[in-house]
């Protein structure tokens, strides 16, 4: 049997990316799926491409009431709700994010509500539909590295690292509150990997020399979406229905390498 046979998820952020390679994953493993992305697009391409599998929604991550939206979308389309993933983020550094000295207010306050903000309002929604129905489910977060594992000289964003740790202290809390209801909480803690989010990074000669050996697996590269798939799979599977409050990072290495630079 597939691993997730029977399951309806709801992806946040999951129209692109790492959220819509989770999703195809999802869908190869037998689980029905909900997508809520920004881009109209983006999202008409994401419902054409996963079929009569999925059920795609246009909506911003940030609104309170987006999550609520999509897990109604789940039980009308699909007659249930087994698990949130949660992978809507990205950099601030447009906007004034960057080393604390330099960190605009603009900066914080909109790294804060794309990174933290939104995975709460997810959270707090799939939390409350879980304790509804009294069946547990299960919570994947979408964190960073940079969360726990600082690089000072080449991804010195400090908002976005706030918010990525805060994550992590989040879903621990609400992992040891929650567990006696059966509902897990867990966090994927991925490092660099080509998205259009890391684009800078990706161009940038001087940054790759250094994943050579800060991310030194598979002949030391920059990650692709494909390899948070399976990790993703697991935690939303039965197969981790003793798992909860657990960080994991999918990083090529980078926590436990020094990394080199001139």
């Amino acid at each position: 049997m597939k691993k997730l046979h029977g399951k309806t998820l709801v992806l946040i952020g999951g129209t692109g990316g790492l959220g819509l390679s989770a999703a195809r994953a999802f869908v190869a493993e037998g689980a029905r799926v909900v997508l809520v992305g920004r881009d109209r697009t983006k999202t008409a391409a994401a419902q054409r491409e996963l079929g009569k599998a999925c059920a795609a929604l246009v909506g911003d991550a940030g609104k309170p009431r987006t999550a609520e939206k999509a897990i109604a979308t789940a039980f009308k389309k699909f007659g249930g709700f087994h698990g949130l993933y949660h992978i809507a983020g990205g950099s601030g550094r447009r906007h004034g994010d960057g080393p604390l000295h330099e960190v605009t207010d603009e900066g914080w306050s909109y790294t804060l509500n794309e990174n933290l903000t939104a995975m709460f309002y997810s959270n707090r929604a799939a939390a409350r539909q879980f304790l509804k129905q009294g069946r547990g489910g299960s919570v994947l977060n979408m964190g960073s590295v940079l969360g726990f594992s600082p690089s000072p000289i080449f991804f010195s964003t400090h908002a976005y690292a706030t918010a990525k740790a805060a994550i992590i202290g989040l879903t621990k809390s609400a992992a040891a509150f929650y567990a006696p209801h059966d509902i897990r909480f867990n966090v994927l803690a991925p490092a660099l990997v080509a998205t259009p989010m890391s684009a800078r990074a990706q161009d940038d000669d001087a940054i790759l020399k250094f994943i050579k050996t800060k991310q030194p697996l598979d002949g030391g590269r920059i990650g692709v979406p494909e390899d948070c798939d399976a990790a993703a799979v697991f935690f939303m599977s039965d197969a981790a229905r003793f798992v909860t409050g657990q960080v994991l990072a999918v990083d090529g290495g980078w926590s436990v390498s020094e990394g080199q630079h001139d």
